[in-house]
């Protein structure tokens, strides 16, 4: 066990590091300066050329050749495989790209705040292309002549191959559609009304997100342009943003957020600084993050549950009951921001740009025709034109900081999602009873023990089938959408 030991201490030392790392981004995206954009890129590249020398380092190739793999148990044997998979993808990429590639996309991602508020896709472009070149370039090195989009995936959603995600979404696509039809054709829910205090936003959803177990003593929310969770272990933290006329913005991204945090949270302290102390894929994240927004979240328990904590903060806001508290919170309208979407219609914006990043990694869509193929596509699916970059393709930050390959999880994570939820109603048939007093633990506590706990102990699909007792399948999302929402809306 010699070698498996070395290994496993020189890996602490890594994560560490990489936790380190990843702080520098929170920072960046919270309370740092805007000044410092372009030092913070020299440091973010300084941190991955010393976390790539270490994830390359020779000594780590002989322990794994050193290493007897039937001498350890189960979670030896993940350990491995993490970080053997690791060590082959970063010894395929050159040192200095690796680099390149941290300080070029931590210095795009403000160049893109700017492009966003001022609307101004030109200002943007030879950033992104350049973003866009060093990623090909990543993606060949990884592909070993195989296919570049597939190279990408294997970073967010190991195991999966666009073909499979086409497939599955190709699945999803028409039920969704008519469902959307079918909704949107339907006499629509009453919203709510008013305006919502910002202060008063940011207090009730510390007390939503301590309804969902987060531990702010290992955790904390700040605001941010696009709300994310970060970190690991015992320091997880997540941004949220408020919106005068939107109190649901602020409200469920926070959920939303507390999902993706619960999940790195309640993974076996014996997990911490090995590859086994983070989550397993975004795919799986995002089946967290997802089930505490919606099928918790947005049911009809738990928003009466809310609608009176709403009252309490902001008085009347134009909803008389539970039940019409219950339908605003659900209500499918037409928009241009994917975070902001409704369960219906959230895949399809997914969709959107599943298609469009593949074009954009082949070749055969050039940066500066992606307003127009975005907008046209849009309009395609959606029947709206849109009006301005910032509800088109420059509102999301995933493509600026080099993340393709990881929207396609989110749809993935909706998948996974439905599946949990099938199951988890199956083991606690009275969970809408504790939910209606705002207890979330019955679910929270069953998502722990079954997923949460395990980290990257298993592969995502075996992590879902651990959970579930059988494999992921679209099947269970689209029949909870449309008992749902045909429920919502009598049809």
């Amino acid at each position: 066990m010699s070698a498996y030991n070395d290994l496993m201490g020189f890996q602490k030392t890594t994560e560490a590091l990489g936790s380190v790392a990843g702080r520098l981004n929170w920072d960046q995206e919270t309370i740092m300066p805007e000044g410092a954009s372009a030092q913070r890129g020299e440091e973010l590249s300084a941190m991955e050329t010393v976390l790539h020398a270490r994830r390359t380092d020779p000594r780590v190739g002989d322990w794994l050749a050193a290493i007897d793999v039937n001498s350890l148990d189960q979670v030896g044997k993940a350990n491995l495989r993490h970080i053997t998979k690791s060590y082959a993808r970063n010894t395929k990429v050159p040192a200095a790209l690796a680099a390149e590639i941290a300080k070029v996309t931590s210095m795009a991602q403000g160049v893109w705040a700017e492009a966003r508020a001022t609307d101004n896709f030109a200002h943007f472009a030879p950033t992104f292309e350049r973003v866009v070149a060093l990623k090909r370039e990543e993606a060949s090195a990884l592909a070993d002549g195989g296919d570049l989009y597939d190279a990408m995936l294997q970073d967010y959603e190991p195991g999966s191959s666009a073909a499979e995600l086409s497939a599955m979404f190709g699945a999803l696509r028409p039920r969704l559609t008519a469902l959307r039809d079918k909704v949107l054709g339907a006499d629509q829910p009453k919203g709510v009304s008013g305006t919502f205090d910002a202060d008063a936003q940011m207090a009730l959803t510390r007390e939503v997100a301590k309804s969902f177990g987060y531990d702010f003593n290992r955790g904390r929310i700040d605001k941010a342009v696009h709300p994310f969770s970060s970190g690991s272990g015992a320091d997880v933290r997540i941004t949220t943003r408020t919106s005068d006329d939107d109190p649901f913005n602020c409200l469920y991204s926070t959920i939303h957020e507390v999902g993706h945090a619960c999940y790195e949270l309640g993974i076996d302290d014996q997990h911490m600084f090995t590859p086994l102390g983070a989550g397993v894929s975004m795919g799986v994240h995002e089946s967290q993050s997802r089930i505490y927004e919606n099928q918790l979240g947005r049911s009809r328990a738990y928003t009466e549950y809310l609608y009176g904590k709403m009252r309490d903060s902001f008085g009347d806001f134009g909803i008389e009951s539970a039940e019409g508290f219950y339908a605003a919170v659900n209500r499918v309208t037409q928009g241009f921001i994917r975070t902001e979407s409704d369960e219906i219609q959230y895949n399809l914006h997914v969709l959107l740009r599943f298609d469009l990043e593949q074009k954009i990694i082949n070749g055969s869509l050039e940066i500066a025709d992606l307003p127009e193929a975005w907008n046209a596509r849009f309009e395609a699916d959606f029947g709206v034109k849109v009006d301005k970059v910032s509800n088109g393709c420059l509102q999301d930050v995933h493509w600026p900081v080099g993340l393709f390959g990881y929207f396609p999880t989110y749809s993935l994570g909706n998948v996974y999602a439905g599946c949990l939820n099938q199951a988890l109603r199956g083991d606690v048939p009275d969970l809408d009873t504790a939910l209606r007093t705002g207890n979330t633990a019955p679910a929270t506590d069953w998502l722990r023990e079954n997923l949460q706990q395990f980290g990257g102990l298993r592969t995502p699909n075996d992590t879902i089938s651990h959970a579930c007792g059988f494999k992921p399948n679209e099947v269970p999302l689209l029949e909870y959408l449309e008992e749902k929402f045909n429920g919502i809306y009598g049809l």
